[in-house]
């Protein structure tokens, strides 16, 4: 890894993610450019928009360093693709956008098509598949069968697959259908395999009509899209039921509250809203894109109060800066230009509010909380609107004005102006909390070279700490364990309220501080609501009712340990893993360890991993309770050093098992190793036959062993398992990204 050289005052994680994904590299992969050059390149790109605008050169260069210094101070950072791409040849600087699939087969292909060219250029894709007919549907030209909009959102994953993105942003997908379509039941279910449209999130378009008789129990129709008839009634708490069941099995589908995000469309003659981005909190028509940014509220706190003058001028900039981005940037599509410069959306979002309550101390999960969340949305809701109507008198309204819900009342520059989006790679450059989540964790262990693990803590927590004398390395090794300090005796307990993490808090409170932000925001809040691994269908049920009542437009949950990949942290132990002590053959100096005998007669599964080197075949073997006693590996070509390398380990792993060593500390030590030769699969990257080993042996501890055993009681499983680097991945505001190397699955 190349040195990178500066000034500013950012965190290790930080120039580790800018370098990996953001800086200039030359063509042998070494980066060419510095964090400063980075911000440089960027304020004097956008900046360059306002000589369109009657501004000399001179003036120009001012509003340049007024961004530059926005940017390097960290107090406001715009969407990836801006900061990648501006002010270098690909110019793309959008994150997010809308495409139209109509019902024939021209459109579906044009969709396809379109959508490699913008995620080729570093942007995310929202597609409703509402208006294709349903499977089984007749097709006129040719008499015969439609196969429905499912089998077709598979030719949208396989070649969002094939792109990727030049490998600095991975394509990401949001397909929505309407709950009335005749195959939603199907969608509903067309993601409980995990390995099938991994390029998409799903989410379930719910209407006030549907959401009226769920609370009746009433049937509902469901609609033909080609006739406009009505096939069929669904009794429609058992459809709302069939979605809570799959949302709390694995996190989708998600729903999206159509009839609600088009009560606030800013331009309805212009057409309805049907889909929104992949991560949901920006509704867009058709041909729509839109920039985002966010303001970094951790350093608009100054003397244990909000500086709201600072708040207030960050946000008027941030405001200048992303109309300036609409005009700089360089549109995949040229239909795309001439929408999205027609109604100038901008999404204008927050980072870092967890760190604010920190630093003002106030819980998360308080009401003092919710009030200031509504303070402060409205605040930066009201002042960005008096900085678009500002740019209004100087530029001009946007062209689509007369057509929206503006006309005649207030001249605005932008048709919306906030957005709550995730801001997973974002916050880890600016080193403060995603979005308006909760911390995800007070402490955690974050590796940083292979075998080589950092612990990292929050930076609040470690000075209150040395400051009221009861900071020790391992106290913070302690609280690692499962990043939570709620059940630390050694910590007091003012602070136990104060830094919550988003499992000690309840899913309704994630709820309703995501309905405070909503109140004061034109498009929509991005937001995970986290779920404990024990929770029922019932709970999350709860939930999505609330969010329907307290008004969000949108819900995604995350159960701990629903997806496949999990990590496996340890906890506390409850007396369960009481396993046969090992023999010791010496009671003094260094105490030997026999491992245990193996019986006649012992029972397994065998796993197909792909590897590198061809098929691996993983079979591990299991003691009478349960517990895994040995493993035996087998590659798909005989002979050779593979074959003998993989014997070699399986023995080794066995011998550690047989000797009592934790599987995870096995799996830990095994994750991860690379070699020259990668292979991709279901479970994700496969590094080498080690690695190969390690995943194999990771699935059987969190999937079961055949009989249907579960082994959740056995380990923490808090989060996902990042397919790049098997780092820690938090799922927050609609995705998952890792804090270890920044990849996200969002793009």
């Amino acid at each position: 890894m190349d040195v990178i050289r500066t000034t500013l005052r950012l965190t290790e994680n930080a120039l580790k993610v800018l370098q990996k994904r953001y800086l200039k590299k030359d063509e042998s992969g070494n980066v060419v450019e510095a964090p400063e050059d980075l911000f440089r390149r960027v304020a004097k790109a956008i900046a360059a928009a306002d000589l369109n605008y009657g501004h000399s050169e001179e003036e120009v260069e001012v509003i340049e360093e007024e961004f530059y210094q926005m940017m390097t101070s960290l107090e406001f950072l715009p969407n990836s693709p801006t900061l990648m791409n501006a002010g270098r040849r690909l110019g793309q600087l959008s994150a997010c956008f809308v495409l139209p699939v109509e019902d024939s087969m021209e459109s579906i292909f044009e969709a396809v098509k379109n959508a490699a060219i913008i995620h080729k250029s570093g942007g995310g894709t929202g597609f409703s598949f509402s208006r294709l007919r349903p499977n089984g549907d007749v097709v006129g030209s040719t008499k015969g069968i439609s196969s429905g909009p499912i089998s077709f959102m598979t030719v949208f994953d396989t070649a969002t697959e094939a792109v990727k993105q030049g490998g600095t942003r991975r394509g990401a997908n949001m397909g929505i259908l309407r709950v009335d379509h005749p195959d939603i039941l199907d969608f509903i279910t067309c993601k409980d395999n995990n390995a099938r449209l991994t390029n998409f999130n799903i989410s379930v378009a719910l209407t006030e009509e549907f959401m009226k008789k769920v609370e009746e129990d009433g049937e509902y129709d469901l609609i033909n899209p080609r006739t406009k008839k009505v096939v069929k009634r669904l009794r429609a708490r058992e459809v709302f039921d069939l979605i809570v069941k799959h949302a709390w099995g694995n996190g989708e589908p998600g729903i999206v509250f159509l009839d609600r995000i088009n009560r606030t469309n800013p331009t309805p003659q212009l057409g309805e809203i049907e889909s929104t981005n992949p991560c949901g909190e920006q509704p867009l028509l058709p041909y729509e894109s839109c920039n985002l940014g966010s303001i970094n509220l951790s350093k608009m706190v100054r003397d244990g109060a909000i500086d709201w003058d600072h708040l207030r001028e960050i946000t008027w900039k941030a405001v200048h800066f992303l109309d300036n981005v609409i005009d700089v940037n360089r549109y995949p599509l040229k239909k795309i230009e001439e929408m999205t410069k027609a109604n100038r959306k901008i999404g204008l979002g927050v980072m870092g509010w967890a760190d604010m309550l920190i630093q003002l101390g106030i819980p998360y999960n308080s009401e003092q909380a919710l009030k200031l969340a509504e303070e402060v949305m409205g605040f930066i809701s009201s002042e960005g609107r008096k900085a678009s109507e500002a740019l209004a008198k100087d530029r001009g309204v946007f062209p689509n004005y007369d057509k929206s819900i503006y006309a005649g009342t207030r001249k605005v520059r932008n048709a919306t102006i906030t957005t709550i989006a995730p801001t997973g790679t974002l916050s880890i450059i600016a080193g403060c909390s995603s979005g308006i989540e909760p911390i995800f964790a007070v402490c955690f262990v974050r590796n940083v070279l292979e075998g080589t693990n950092l612990l990292e803590i929050n930076p609040h927590f470690e000075r209150i700490a040395k400051e009221r004398g009861f900071f020790s390395r391992e106290l913070m090794e302690k609280i690692s364990e499962t990043g939570s300090i709620h059940d630390i005796a050694e910590v007091p307990d003012d602070l136990k309220r104060i830094f919550v993490t988003a499992h000690d808090i309840t899913p309704e409170d994630h709820i309703r501080m995501q309905a405070a932000f909503q109140k004061h925001v034109d498009n929509a809040v991005s937001k995970t609501v986290n779920f404990p691994n024990n929770a029922t269908p019932e709970d999350v049920k709860k939930v999505y009712i609330l969010a329907y009542k307290l008004g969000c437009k949108g819900v995604t949950v995350y159960r701990d340990g629903s997806r496949d990949q999990q990590v496996l942290r340890k906890g506390a132990s409850d007396g369960k893993q009481d396993r046969e002590k090992p023999v010791s053959t010496e009671s003094t100096e260094g105490i030997k360890i026999v491992p245990r005998k193996r019986p006649e007669v012992i029972k397994g599964t065998t796993r197909q991993m792909q590897t590198g080197c061809g098929n691996l075949y993983v079979t591990v073997n299991e003691d009478e309770q349960g517990n895994p006693f040995e493993v035996f590996n087998h590659i798909g070509k005989a002979g050779g050093c593979a074959s003998s390398q993989s014997e070699a380990i399986g023995r080794l792993v066995s011998l550690a098992l047989r000797s009592n060593i934790a599987p995870e500390e096995i799996i830990k030590q095994l994750k991860g190793i690379s070699c020259h030769q990668h292979a991709w699969s279901s479970t994700g990257k496969i590094s080498s036959c080690a690695d190969a080993i390690a995943k194999a042996l990771e699935l059987y501890m969190t999937r079961g062993n055949g009989n249907g055993k579960k082994r959740v009681d056995d380990v923490v499983m808090r989060i996902g398992a990042c397919p790049e680097c098997g780092g820690p991945v938090e799922h927050e505001g609609g995705c998952a990204v890792c804090r270890n190397c920044g990849h996200t699955k969002c793009g």
